[in-house]
């Protein structure tokens, strides 16, 4: 059963992760206090779904669970790099993550962007150290650089703050870019947002565990379009249940996106209006999986989570 394979590779992360951390006991090294906040980040918890993802992606393939250890790792301290830094006063500014409060917040503001430095640097660390052929482990690196970068989620972040809080009457999109034929539709532009802020690392987890997998063009084609209906649904639903969920069910404050006037599917298209756009997503996974029956149930489960969701 797929809860089963999702215990079970949550649990490898876990270890991996365990394994990668520096220590913050009384074994450990100077600067303690810096390792300590990096297992404050990393170790809190938290849905594990781009690790999970890696491992349903690449088992999918044929892949073995311990070649998938490392990609594993590597972009869940990537997320959790940017959870930090997302956390932080000149960003999100908030106080609470995974129940628990942030990193800034348990330890200092500098503490906190040097932690999230430090995970995002182990990730590659991690993978280039990796048991596997040193083509795949360049394409992995390729792979979760592109997705973490200005082409990718801080390029995300970079168009979130500019749609962040229009005042005086002005639109919550100053710079939401143009195309040939004009400027981007607000709901055109949110959705490419979202593609890079969220979904990019959601669609470099996928890869990275079919490339481990050894998928060819045709399968990675297929899997990237799951993946990136996955990204939009993942980031709908979050915006969803920042309106209708508590701080306690979410983890984190609740309200924070109306409170900081976002761009929110909800705001833009109706509570209605983005379970639609919800239902539409579920519907591509469901299309984009179907060349790979049984074996894609894992991941076909994950999308379902992703949609359905309460946290």
């Amino acid at each position: 059963m797929a809860s089963e394979a999702f215990a079970r590779w949550a649990a490898r992360t876990e270890a991996s992760l365990e394994r990668l951390l520096p220590a913050a006991d009384e074994t450990a090294t100077a600067p303690a206090r810096l390792h300590a906040a990096m297992r404050h980040a990393a170790l809190g918890g938290g849905k594990r779904m781009r690790p999970l993802l890696v491992y349903a992606a690449g088992t999918a393939l044929g892949a073995d669970e311990a070649s998938l250890d490392a990609p594993a790792a590597a972009v869940e301290l990537v997320h959790a790099y940017s959870l930090v830094h997302d956390d932080l006063p000149a960003m999100d500014d908030d106080d609470l993550r995974r129940g628990r409060p942030t990193v800034h917040v348990a330890f200092d503001e500098a503490t906190a962007i040097l932690a999230g430095d430090a995970l995002q640097t182990l990730a590659f660390s991690a993978l280039a150290a990796a048991d596997a052929p040193a083509p795949l482990r360049i394409e992995w690196v390729r792979t979760l650089a592109e997705a973490s970068g200005v082409a990718g989620m801080c390029g995300g972040q970079a168009l979130d703050i500019d749609a962040t809080g229009g005042k005086g009457g002005q639109s919550p999109f100053p710079h939401s870019g143009k195309t040939d034929s004009g400027p981007l539709s607000p709901v055109v532009f949110l959705e490419r947002m979202h593609a890079l802020k969220t979904g990019a690392l959601i669609r470099a987890s996928v890869r990275m565990g079919a490339l481990g997998g050894g998928a060819g063009a045709p399968a990675l084609a297929h899997l990237d379009r799951f993946a990136s209906a996955l990204g939009l649904a993942f980031q709908i639903r979050d915006d969803l249940l920042d309106v209708e969920a508590s701080s306690e069910q979410l983890g984190k404050t609740a309200g924070k996106d109306a409170a900081q006037a976002k761009a929110t599917y909800p705001a833009l298209l109706g509570m209605d209006g983005a379970r639609t756009r919800l239902a539409e997503q579920a519907a591509a996974m469901h299309a984009a999986l179907a060349p790979f029956g049984g074996r894609a149930d894992a991941l076909a489960a994950l999308g379902e989570l992703a949609v359905r969701r309460t946290h």
